[in-house]
C-alpha cells in the first residue's frame, strides 16, 4: 500500500500547479472560419480511423468540445507515430522538435491541419502547455527505455503517455476544483495499464516490454516464456493481479467524474467503461494477450451506455 501512495505523490509531483479553468461562454469560435472547419474535420477523420472507443465516447460531447477533444487525440496520435514509423533520428528529433514548438508557441502554419486544430484548441481551452511537452516526452521515452524495473517506474511512464491526455482533456471538458487532478491522473494509468495488457505480444515483437520486471520474477515468468507466448498458471496469476489492480484504479477515479462538467461527465465514464470491457475479453480468452488482440465491439460499447447513463446520473 505506500508503495501505492509513493507513485500517487510523485505523479501529483510531476502535474504541478493546476490553474483552475476560466470561465468562457459556450458557442463556436471557429464555425466561420473555413480553414479551422478543415483542420477540425481532418482531426475528427484520424481519430475515427485510429480509436473507436475515443471516437465514440467524444461523440458524447456537445459539438464544441467534441471537435477539441478530437483534436488533442490527433495531436497525440501524430507525435506517437513520429516515434513509432520516422526512423531516422535526425527527422524524429526535428519533428519532436516541431511539435515541441508549436505548443510552446501556440502558432502554426495553415498546410499543416492538426496543428492548426490543436493550437486553436490549446489556446481556446487554456490548457497549460506542460502537459503537452510532458506528453512529447513521454512519447519519446519509447525511444531510450523498453524495459522497466518497478510498477512505480511504469506508472511514471503512463503519467506522460495518458495521464496528461486526461489532464488537457479536463480543461475541454471542464471542471469544478483541482480536486478532480489525482483522480485524472489515476484513470490515465489505469486506461493505459490496460492498453499495455492487450498489447503484451505486440510490443514484444517490437522490441518492447513494458510489463514491470519486479513483479514478472515475483510470479516466476522469465523473458523468454513472453517471447515464447507461453500460456502458463504462473502467467494466467501474474494476469489476474495486473487487471486486479487497474481495475482498483478505474474504481478510485470514478469519484473524479462528479468534479467534471455534467455535459462531459458520460463522455469520460463512456471511456472508462469501453476499456474496462478490453479487460474482460482478456479474461474471457484465458489471458490469451500472445495470438490475440483484446477488444470491445461496437454493440459491447453501445450496450454498454444505459446503464452508464443511469450510474453517471445518480453522480
Amino acid at each position: 500500500m505506500q508503495a501505492h501512495a509513493n507513485w500517487e505523490h510523485h505523479l501529483l509531483s510531476l502535474a504541478g500547479h493546476i490553474p483552475h479553468p476560466s470561465k468562457r461562454p459556450f458557442f463556436s469560435y471557429w464555425a466561420g472560419d473555413a480553414s479551422l472547419q478543415k483542420a477540425y474535420k481532418q482531426t475528427e477523420i484520424i481519430t475515427a480511423a485510429h480509436s473507436k472507443s475515443f471516437y465514440l465516447a467524444s461523440g458524447l460531447l456537445p459539438e464544441e468540445k467534441r471537435s477539441a477533444v478530437r483534436a488533442l487525440y490527433a495531436f497525440c496520435r501524430t507525435v506517437d507515430d513520429i516515434v513509432d514509423e520516422v526512423e531516422s533520428k535526425k527527422d524524429r528529433d526535428f519533428e519532436l522538435d516541431y511539435w515541441r514548438h508549436i505548443v510552446e508557441t501556440a502558432s502554426s502554419s495553415a498546410d499543416d491541419l492538426v496543428a492548426l486544430a490543436w493550437t486553436d484548441a490549446i489556446t481556446r481551452y487554456h490548457i497549460p502547455r506542460h502537459y503537452a511537452l510532458q506528453l512529447i516526452d513521454g512519447v519519446a521515452r519509447d525511444l531510450s527505455q523498453t524495459r522497466y524495473q518497478t510498477f512505480n517506474d511504469l506508472a511514471t511512464y503512463c503519467y506522460g503517455v495518458a495521464s496528461t491526455v486526461g489532464l488537457m482533456s479536463m480543461y475541454i471538458i471542464g471542471f469544478k476544483n483541482n480536486d478532480a487532478v489525482p483522480y485524472a491522473i489515476k484513470l490515465g494509468v489505469a486506461l493505459q495499464m490496460t492498453n499495455i495488457l492487450r498489447d503484451v505480444g505486440e510490443d514484444y515483437r517490437n522490441g518492447r516490454l513494458y510489463l514491470p520486471r519486479e513483479e514478472l520474477v515475483t510470479y516466476g515468468i522469465r523473458e523468454e516464456d513472453i517471447a515464447a507466448g507461453r500460456m502458463t498458471d504462473n502467467w494466467r496469476q501474474f494476469m489476474k493481479f495486473q487487471i486486479e489492480r487497474t481495475r482498483q484504479l478505474y474504481a478510485e477515479a470514478w469519484a473524479g467524474v462528479k468534479m467534471l462538467e455534467r455535459e462531459g461527465q458520460l463522455a469520460v465514464g463512456a471511456a472508462s467503461t469501453f476499456y474496462q470491457g478490453i479487460l474482460e475479453d482478456i479474461e474471457s480468452h484465458d489471458y490469451d494477450v500472445f495470438s490475440r488482440r483484446a477488444n470491445l465491439s461496437a454493440w459491447g460499447k453501445l450496450s454498454r451506455i444505459p446503464a452508464l447513463w443511469v450510474k453517471v446520473r445518480s453522480v
